[in-house]
């Protein structure tokens, strides 16, 4: 490199470094100034992690568009905007006096978060790869940013007051900008593509986001920057929460945590050019991990009962100690900063800006959430350290994670090169019979051969393992309509209008992640999303149980639970991809309908069971005491309950689905690959279709309760709400037998039929002026309804593997073996993706039926109307069975 390209290249890193350091400085900001807006509002703890964690949302979420702009545009143009318009709400801020207003401003302050992604693939551009790493680290420590606003600004607020530190650091930042545009380059890479005028398309920068190693990198910088983020935000208020401090000394402490953290990330840099990054980060995890493990021990006082009379032990970490532990953290996460992005630069040296974006909007997102998991589990357990219990379990999170995708990866290469495994298995370095794990190959479930020989046992394993992770799925996912009848017998005071809002909100979250969950399976492996998707039920449950017990808990709060109640919906889409890839085409109606059948059952279970668990204490070891109730009969519920109950089952189901399951080599595919499902007229006609069995199951799982209880409240009936769901649930696998022998569109057919009967029926027998109704009859049709959704949600799943396997082979018809065997390989990741797909439309039941329902009670007193909406719907499913794949004509005949 000629020695003016190397002085520009040392002139862009330190620009690139100090531009850094002022964004990350105003980034990090509410540390400091959010102290004196807390005790000028009087913000309770959750209130205040919301605050400091706001601009860190819009950091991290901003960071890949801006990763995408760097690629196409160059980091000196994008940088140098990125400042200007950083420092117009910086200034905006001193003017603030709202709590809303802090809330909406600090998301555009966030814009400075997503500094990193410019820089970081600014920087990379101009140094070779041997140098990478210590590159990218020197300017990574340009977030000793924080430290610069934990010595600047308390001086700031002592001298001038709070609101100066905003319009101080807007004044840094123009400054910043204009010293940035005369002491900086254009990117050698973009000047290149110009030269040979090659464009980079949107889908180039993005196709290495489907590689699962993005994620799991994501993972780590998850922990490390995510981590240090959240400390640095949450330290200087635990200094004086714990241990007395007041603000400028906190402040002063929290330095010796985010400075040194910044600046030994140029160290990490080169230790990563020596040792590699994945070596590296592997020992900063087991580093913080242990040190984790002591800060994360309260302050205890044991009382030892002992021979001469009682004394007291004081078990704690004293103010030095605990400085010291936390600078070790804050050391290892500064290196392992810089560990992740080297090997990102291994690994993805031309799409930095895309890759590193992702992984940064990852890591930033750890800074946003933990705050905010922080101020809930001190508000909800009085303990302070709760928060490094939290950092702990997720770095033992990301470290299983970890391991488990370095192994899988290193089993792929050994079974891709069958000489190295001999070499290793004669040199004693690897067990001869260390076989594929947990992944499959050459997997053939139509060779009735293979089929009989191995295919089935290792299928039915898998189907058995999935059905209790889907069971807890719908459970979490519909457990909410049971909880919001109760909030406001316990004393939350929300309107009606507000209550059916949150009951009907999982289904609209759950519908949108059924259809990203459609495309994950063919990318990260059927097993190893199973376990991730079942984990992440833990959160709307552990957070539902502690939210209930505090009334003061906001309506805003419960939404964001409703909405991640969502999550075991999505599940539902995964699970069915992947089990369809286990099945031999003639026996997947059977198969998916089990394992469909022992998810729709967890709805029926869980209103079976979450009434019985919040009217006993049994589970009140796991947090709470109980609320009063409004109830003559009953003076305390343990609504907490209703969260706690499904944990245990949680973990089971994920060590179950862990070491039961296997992911299958061959159904790999992109999303590009997949996504052309949308442009399939039969995933949308069969979406209808299942929207009017599965949607009406799960819709009306959560709308009959209502129903009793306002059209028959003197029935006794209501108790017995939960029959429904339970008898669609268990009809299932037989809708999915019998379209394996008479024929899915047959059995849909006139499954259809019924219920366009049964429907009319229930509007006959519902109250109308002075006629009360037949609570009876009405409650025995709505039996025979949630009979046929269950029979039509097993039938209906087994027409979606016939219609796309049909279409991809009469395609291929004629044009030789090849050609068939191509198209058999794209209809059955077509058709795993369509399942998805399909049960994500048929999902909003879950929204649109609740709401329906609720709109029709509220404008003209009576159901009515909605269930004209509802017969209507059942007779255009009746027709569009019998055009588009029933009569003798039809496009694709399924009989």
């Amino acid at each position: 490199m000629a020695m003016t390209d190397k002085g520009k290249s040392y002139s862009v890193l330190t620009m690139n470094t100090l531009a850094f350091t002022v964004n990350f400085a105003i980034w990090t900001m509410f540390s400091i100034i959010g102290i004196r807006i807390r005790t000028e509002l009087g913000l309770s703890n959750t209130e205040f992690g919301l605050l400091v964690a706001t601009p860190i949302l819009t950091g991290s979420l901003v960071r890949l568009p801006l990763g995408v702009l760097t690629d196409r545009y160059g980091g000196r143009i994008v940088y140098f905007i990125q400042m200007l318009l950083v420092a117009i709400p910086t200034y905006g801020l001193a003017f603030a006096t709202k709590y809303w207003q802090y809330l909406t401003i600090g998301l555009f302050v966030g814009l400075a978060g997503g500094s990193f992604a410019i820089g970081i693939a600014y920087t990379s551009a101009w140094f070779p790869k041997e140098k990478q790493g210590t590159a990218m680290g020197i300017f990574g420590a340009g977030n000793a940013g924080a430290a610069v606003t934990n010595l600047v600004a308390p001086l700031i607020v002592v001298a001038f007051g709070w609101r100066a530190v905003p319009q101080v650091y807007s004044i840094a930042m123009l400054v910043m900008a204009i010293i940035f545009w005369f002491f900086t380059y254009p990117d050698p890479k973009q000047v290149e593509r110009k030269q040979k005028q090659e464009h980079l398309t949107l889908a180039q920068q993005l196709a290495p986001l489907a590689d699962a190693r993005v994620w799991r990198f994501g993972l780590a910088y998850y922990f490390v920057f995510g981590g240090f983020v959240a400390l640095a935000l949450w330290l200087p208020k635990y200094y004086i929460g714990e241990f007395g401090l007041d603000l400028k000394h906190a402040a002063l402490i929290t330095m010796f945590f985010t400075l040194p953290s910044g600046l030994i990330r140029a160290a990490g840099g080169f230790a990563s050019d020596k040792w590699g990054g994945d070596t590296v980060t592997w020992w900063v995890f087991w580093v913080s991990i242990v040190c984790l493990f002591f800060l994360s021990y309260p302050p205890t006082t044991l009382t030892v009962h002992g021979i001469k009379g009682d004394f007291s032990l004081q078990v704690g970490l004293h103010v030095t100690m605990f400085t010291v532990l936390v600078f070790i953290v804050g050391m290892a996460q500064g290196i392992g900063k810089a560990s992740v992005y080297r090997s990102l630069a291994d690994y993805y040296p031309n799409n930095m800006g895309s890759v590193g974006g992702l992984v940064g909007v990852i890591g930033g997102l750890g800074g946003f959430t933990m705050p905010i998991m922080f101020g809930i589990a001190s508000d909800a357990t009085n303990v302070r350290s709760s928060a490094f219990m939290l950092m702990f379990a997720v770095l033992a999170g990301v470290m299983i994670w970890t391991w488990a995708a370095a192994r899988s990866e290193r089993e792929e290469i050994l079974e891709k090169d069958a000489s190295l495994r001999n070499q290793l298995v004669q040199g004693h370095l690897l067990d001869a019979r260390a076989g594929a794990g947990s992944w499959l190959h050459n997997w053939r479930p139509d060779d009735e051969a293979f089929w009989l020989a191995t295919g089935r046992r290792i299928a039915l394993r898998n189907l058995l393992c999935s059905m209790p992770a889907l069971f807890l799925s719908f459970a979490v996912w519909m457990v909410w309509s049971m909880v919001v009848i109760e909030l406001p017998k316990i004393g939350f005071k929300f309107s009606t209008g507000e209550l059916f809002w949150l009951a009907a909100l999982p289904g609209l979250s759950g519908a949108g992640l059924r259809l990203a969950y459609s495309f994950v399976v063919p990318i990260f492996g059927g097993r190893n999303f199973t376990v991730f998707s079942t984990v992440t039920l833990l959160l709307p449950a552990l957070w539902m149980a502690l939210a209930v017990q505090d009334p003061n808990t906001s309506y805003v709060v419960f939404v964001v639970i409703a909405l991640l109640c969502g999550l075991g919906g999505g599940n539902f889409s995964a699970s069915m991809a992947n089990i369809s890839f286990f099945f031999p085409k003639r026996m997947q109606g059977t198969a998916l309908g089990w394992n469909a059948g022992a998810g729709n059952l967890g709805v029926g279970v869980m209103q079976a069971v979450v009434p019985l668990s919040i009217y006993g204490g049994a589970l009140a070891v796991m947090g709470g005491g109980p609320q009063n109730y409004s109830d003559p009969a009953i003076s305390q519920v343990w609504l907490q309950n209703a969260g706690y109950i499904w944990v245990p089952f949680v973990l089971l189901a994920a060590l179950l689905a862990w070491f039961g399951m296997h992911n299958i080599r061959g159904a790999r595919a992109t999303f590009r690959e997949q996504a052309v499902i949308f442009r399939r007229k039969h995933a949308w006609m069969l979406g209808w279709l299942y929207g009017g069995t599965f949607g009406s199951f799960i819709g009306f799982a959560a709308a009959f309760p209502t129903l009793l209880a306002t059209q028959f409240p003197d029935s006794g009936l209501l108790k017995y709400a939960f029959a429904g769901p339970l008898i669609g649930a268990l009809i299932r696998p037989l809708g999915g037998w019998l379209a394996d022998r008479l024929g899915g569109a047959r059995v849909t057919y006139w499954n259809f039929v019924v219920m366009f009967v049964a429907s009319l029926a229930i509007a006959g027998f519902l109250p109308s002026g002075s006629d009360p109704g037949a609570a009876l009859a009405f409650y025995m049709s709505f039996m025979v309804l949630f009979l046929t959704t269950g029979i039509g949600n097993g039938s209906v799943f087994r027409m979606v593997p016939t219609v796309f396997m049909t279409i991809h082979q009469l395609w291929a018809k004629g044009r030789g073996e090849e050609a068939m065997a191509k198209a058999k390989r794209d209809g059955e990741i077509e058709a795993s993706v369509a399942l998805g797909f399909t049960a994500a439309i048929a999902a909003f039941g879950l929204f649109f039926v609740p709401v329906a329902v609720g709109i029709s009670l509220q404008t003209s007193g009576s159901p009515h109307a909605a269930w004209y909406v509802f017969i209507a719907f059942y007779l255009s499913c009746v027709l569009g069975t019998w055009w588009w794949y029933r009569r003798k004509d039809a496009e694709i005949r399924c009989d």
